[in-house]
């Protein structure tokens, strides 16, 4: 197995200590960098384990992180602060640029091949970083289907990948046409992939503590929506041979 470096990586963004999670692939050389936004929940080790994943393969991966250092497990706490967040595309921004700020400053980055994926409120952001114009060289989102202001999406100039539970309450088939609707009216390359059978959040192993309605773990599909996010990387961000 390919040797990983780890470490903790403090930041400020949306007034808070941010506490991010940096996987460094073996060697030395600049390499192709991913950018990892977690659920609404927070920073857990489910991300932190899918950096490493990514680090192994080669790529340099931040798992940011959403909430000072805290994981929400309450659902009444998490909505109380993503609901808000998720209707400030400004403030998500800020935590997105943050974030991408630091991965940037890497040594081991290569400033100029650098993707965004994320999962739930960390998709979204990931999105929004598009929508702002970052220089991003993918986007894939799981289970975020949001749109943006009027015309913002003409911004995003990379692929978007999205994934999404046939069966997903929260975003439903609502949500995934206006979606794709906004993502062709501004000529994005975009794909969305809709997993049959599938609830919210259905990649995420299952929790030791209350969900909101709807989230349930798919095993199948959570393989699957893996391998779909690994291959985006490996067409938009295409590691030396």
């Amino acid at each position: 197995m390919t040797t990983v470096t780890t470490r903790v990586v403090e930041y400020p963004a949306d007034g808070l200590t941010m506490v991010g999670h940096l996987a460094l692939p073996a060697g030395a050389g600049r390499r192709p960098a991913v950018l990892i936004g977690p659920e609404g929940v927070g920073l857990s080790d489910v991300e932190r384990r899918r950096a490493d994943a990514l680090a192994e393969r080669g790529y340099v991966a931040l798992a940011f992180d959403l909430h000072g250092g805290r994981y929400l497990g309450d659902p009444e706490e998490m909505l109380a602060r993503c609901m808000p967040l998720l209707a400030d595309p400004g403030r998500m921004r800020g935590i997105g640029h943050a974030a991408l700020d630091v991965l940037r400053a890497e040594p081991r980055t290569d400033p100029d091949r650098i993707a965004a994926v994320g999962f739930g409120t960390g998709g979204a952001i990931a999105l929004e970083l598009g929508r702002d114009g970052a220089g991003l060289r993918a986007i894939g989102t799981l289970n975020a289907l949001t749109t943006g202001r009027p015309g913002e999406a003409a911004r995003i100039r990379c692929p978007v990948w999205a994934g999404v539970g046939s069966e997903d309450p929260i975003m439903g088939p609502a949500q995934r046409d206006e979606f794709t609707a906004e993502m062709q009216a501004a000529g994005v390359d975009w794909r969305l992939v809709v997993y049959g059978g599938a609830l919210h959040a259905f990649y995420h192993p299952p929790v030791d503590h209350p969900t909101v309605p709807g989230v349930g773990h798919h095993p199948r599909h959570a393989q699957r929506a893996w391998r779909d996010l690994v291959g985006l990387l490996a067409e938009c961000l295409p590691l030396a041979e």
